[in-house]
């Protein structure tokens, strides 16, 4: 697994799943945003890192006994006591959405992992637990039942789907409280570029539509918009 260069991290930090998903579809990306999953609770900023992936497939008795969550072929344990500092784990729960893919003992020692996050289009057990630990836990919502009931995890670090998204190992999960987006990892840093140059250039048109212009010629920018554009951007950085 890569961890993602710092400068990027601090780029994506400045920006949203709206302008990321719009850079994606520039690219032909269509179905980048992870569909049926919120946040557990409110963030201070976004979750960002390259993704650790585990498959669930359907649990079977003869296998799937109350041993198996202490078998050290279990791909889940494996996958949560192994996560390197800085990722994120995405389950494939096949979005069983009344079944829990993790409860608030393995978000512990996530937490203690250094994991950036959690994702899961299934449900979440000791939701009030999790919420507390200050892991960003996007899912599908609260869930009793225990995984075994339905899951039995298959293998990890694998491409999986997750919320009818193909999430493949090291693609770059960016979470906050609109959406959870997937960047490949061949694209991030572009993006992260663009994602910044077009926040700033947003907020220039948020004030000249708050200034009292039309949208038309404004968003999206025609020259004379851009022109004030560039000479609003030039002056701001020689101020900063």
């Amino acid at each position: 697994m890569t961890a993602l260069d710092p400068s990027v991290y601090a780029k994506l930090l400045r920006t949203n799943s709206a302008s990321l998903s719009t850079l994606l579809l520039k690219r032909g990306l269509k179905n980048t945003a992870v569909r049926g999953v919120r946040p557990l609770a409110s963030a201070g900023g976004p979750m960002i890192g390259p993704a650790v992936t585990v498959r669930y497939i359907p649990a079977r008795e003869d296998i799937d006994g109350s041993t198996y969550s202490s078998d050290p072929s279990n791909q889940q344990r494996r996958a949560i006591d192994t996560i390197p500092d800085g990722h994120v784990l995405v389950f494939d729960c096949r979005s069983l959405a009344e079944v829990a893919g993790i409860g608030a003992m393995l978000a512990r020692r996530l937490v203690y992992r250094g994991a950036a996050g959690l994702v899961l289009d299934g449900g979440v057990r000791d939701t009030a637990d999790i919420a507390q630990l200050g892991l960003p836990t996007y899912c599908m919502g609260p869930a009793a039942p225990a995984n075994l009931v339905a899951h039995h995890a298959s293998d990890m670090n694998q491409p999986i789907a997750c919320g009818g998204v193909a999430v493949y190992p090291d693609d770059i999960i960016f979470g906050d409280s609109e959406a959870v987006i997937v960047i490949p990892r061949e694209y991030v840093d572009d993006i992260a570029e663009e994602a910044v140059a077009m926040e700033e250039q947003e907020e220039f048109l948020k004030l000249e539509i708050e200034a009292g212009k039309s949208t038309l010629g404004v968003y999206p920018p025609n020259q004379e918009t851009l022109e004030r554009y560039e000479a609003w951007r030039q002056a701001r950085h020689m101020t900063a």
